[in-house]
């Protein structure tokens, strides 16, 4: 399955973390593009000083990890598509032209379920898309979760109790579901 990752899904930290050991764990294939990237880092840079070269060096570890996960497309396609938020375009745009499955993304509203058949992709919400891993037991969530769970609290230097982690991550079901 070809997941297209937006913006949204890939910042902030522990819910990015938590999709990418999914798909390391054989989940799914990640997608995303150049553009989709740079949104990432620009809302980074929003945190303060810092930010942007952190987005930075994650990018470029997620790049080298995932060198075929990055999609080019034709900016002239982004013209043909119509989205409530006109400045969504290059996300689908970058979906269709990475042949994705499913695009990933917290804007459910932005990307009408009706215009995206067309293309036939599916849009899925993070928390219901991981929480159907757990339940399949296709990948091991609780071992993917234990592992974010414990690089939080190491680098934060405090304890990170798992439900209230994913909660503020985005997930509350799977937190509920593993917790």
């Amino acid at each position: 399955m070809r997941v297209l990752l937006d913006a949204c899904i890939l910042f902030p930290t522990v819910l990015r973390e938590v999709l990418i050991a999914t798909a390391a764990a054989g989940g799914y294939t990640p997608l995303w593009s150049g553009k989709i990237l740079a949104e990432w880092r620009h809302a980074a840079a929003r945190l303060g000083e810092g930010g942007d070269s952190i987005a930075g060096a994650e990018i470029a570890l997620l790049n080298a990890d995932w060198p075929d996960a990055q999609i080019a497309f034709d900016p002239a396609s982004i013209d043909t598509l119509t989205l409530p938020d006109r400045n969504d375009r290059h996300v689908l745009a970058a979906a269709i032209a990475g042949q994705a499955d499913v695009l990933l993304t917290r804007n459910l509203r932005d990307f009408p379920s009706r215009v995206l058949a067309r293309h036939n992709i599916l849009r899925r919400d993070p928390d219901s898309f991981l929480l159907d891993f757990a339940h399949s037991g296709e990948v091991d969530m609780a071992a993917i979760t234990a592992s974010v769970q414990a690089r939080t609290a190491r680098i934060s230097g405090r304890e990170q109790p798992l439900r209230p982690l994913l909660k503020r991550a985005g997930l509350p079901r799977l937190g509920k579901f593993l917790g």
